[in-house]
């Protein structure tokens, strides 16, 4: 079913750039895209402070939830603070039960947590607060590693860019991928990354500038994906000892290189299939592997299907423009945290 009428729940003391996360991915105005009702509803009552001190004047109460489609929690005060009103759960709670889909990203999880209809669920949240969500919700299965769960009716996400992959996904769900790549490509970030990824793999690139030589390898490196790269090779090129390298590759990008490496292969291997028709033979050379056999467990892995399956899912109907334009956003904005 799809859905035209989007709440987006906005609690006291909220980060602001979570916040606005639905609202610019719904928010969206272009010819060809769905015209989304989005309404910004003051969960709370009265103005909206963020955490960065700007207060928000949100133009809806609570009532503007009870129609809605698609109501989402975009995040969330501190887990330890002062808990959500009870309108605002009953609300939640009143909008499942009519049938409505309901999303919480981030921090949101503890908000649809407090309701009760995340238990016996599994979920997500930010893989900082997941333990802390998991001791406080012992019914809820909690999955700290991955971006988003879609369990149908209730879908919980990540941190940050991991909201902005939920989102589209829904997009992705409902209305297919064209529509959501049109959405991606506006916003000047990756048309889809499958839920099952690890949130702490799509490491950042440190923007290549005079003078930073790792971040200047790291981008020699993505633009040579289709070449055998070695750690040993990548240390070289940055000008620094193996030890060294890998120090400071870990402290920029939270990994090792080797498994940052293998993720960039298999991020570009869904491009392609995303957005070309290449045999996976040639898909698999491209993103630098021997053969689509050595390819396709390393990508089952990461994504949690095969590369044929995942083409059939995702494969967009005009795929050579389609790559055209995933090749430009991924040299505006090469990797999301």
């Amino acid at each position: 079913m799809g859905f035209s009428t989007v709440a987006v729940m906005l609690f006291d003391e909220i980060p602001l750039f979570e916040a606005s996360v639905p609202i610019a991915v719904f928010g969206e105005r272009r010819s060809g895209l769905p015209d989304f009702d989005v309404r910004a509803v003051a969960a709370e009552g009265g103005p909206v402070r963020t955490d960065a001190g700007i207060t928000l004047a949100a133009p809806h109460g609570l009532d503007a939830v009870d129609d809605a489609d698609l109501v989402i929690v975009p995040t969330w005060r501190h887990p330890l603070g002062r808990p959500p009103a009870r309108e605002a759960l009953q609300a939640l709670s009143r909008a499942h039960e009519r049938g409505a889909t309901v999303v919480a990203l981030c921090l949101g999880t503890f908000v649809l947590a407090a309701t009760g209809l995340l238990d016996g669920r599994t979920a997500t949240t930010h893989w900082r607060y997941a333990p802390l969500l998991a001791s406080t919700y012992p019914r809820i299965q909690v999955k700290p590693d991955v971006l988003y769960v879609d369990e149908g009716d209730i879908l919980t996400s990540a941190g940050s860019a991991g909201g902005i992959d939920l989102c589209l996904h829904l997009v992705r769900r409902t209305y297919g991928p064209q529509t959501a790549g049109d959405i991606a490509r506006s916003l000047v970030v990756p048309p889809h990354r499958a839920g099952g990824q690890a949130q702490y793999v799509d490491h950042p690139v440190p923007a290549p500038v005079d003078g930073d030589p790792l971040g200047e390898t790291l981008d020699w490196a993505l633009r040579h994906l289709d070449q055998e790269i070695t750690v040993d090779a990548l240390s070289t090129r940055a000008l620094m000892s193996r030890r060294t390298f890998d120090r400071r590759f870990r402290q920029v990008t939270g990994t090792t290189p080797t498994q940052w490496l293998l993720h960039q292969r298999i991020l570009h291997a869904q491009r392609l299939l995303e957005t070309t028709r290449e045999p996976i033979e040639q898909v698999a050379r491209r993103v630098g592997f021997a053969s689509a056999v050595t390819l396709r467990p390393h990508f089952r892995r990461q994504v949690g299907v095969s590369p044929t399956a995942y083409r059939e899912t995702f494969g967009g109907p005009d795929a050579p423009n389609a790559a055209r334009a995933a090749d430009e956003t991924r040299r505006a904005a090469p990797e999301l945290a």
